[in-house]
């Protein structure tokens, strides 16, 4: 996901497998079978590039995370205490901006 994230365009799993090759010994059919997962999961598109596959993610990177961080909030039965780890644990300007991101989205529910 993450080579795709960054590529911004659609990949087929020749180029997954040549961009992973670099820092990993991995299989073709390997990277094959996990894209084929991941689009089964939804987590990427697809349509035919000639005898082959382009593949694309299906959500932002942002949109992937934030949801898995929701899913983990969903699951924890003291949401107060995860919500004060992880932004204790936060550096100092991200939280400014989760301060700032709050604060905008508190003044968009008022003005609806």
């Amino acid at each position: 996901m993450q080579l795709l994230w960054a590529e911004q365009e659609p990949l087929t799993v020749r180029d997954v497998h040549t961009g992973l090759a670099t820092s990993r010994d991995l299989a073709y059919t390997t990277v094959m079978t996990v894209m084929e997962r991941l689009w089964r999961k939804g987590l990427l598109r697809r349509k035919p590039r000639g005898r082959a596959f382009e593949y694309e993610p299906a959500t932002t990177e942002a949109q992937y995370t934030a949801r898995l961080m929701h899913e983990l909030l969903r699951t924890t039965r003291d949401r107060r205490n995860v919500l004060a780890h992880f932004v204790g644990g936060m550096r100092k300007a991200d939280e400014a901006e989760l301060i700032r991101l709050a604060d905008e989205a508190a003044r968009r529910k008022r003005s609806q």
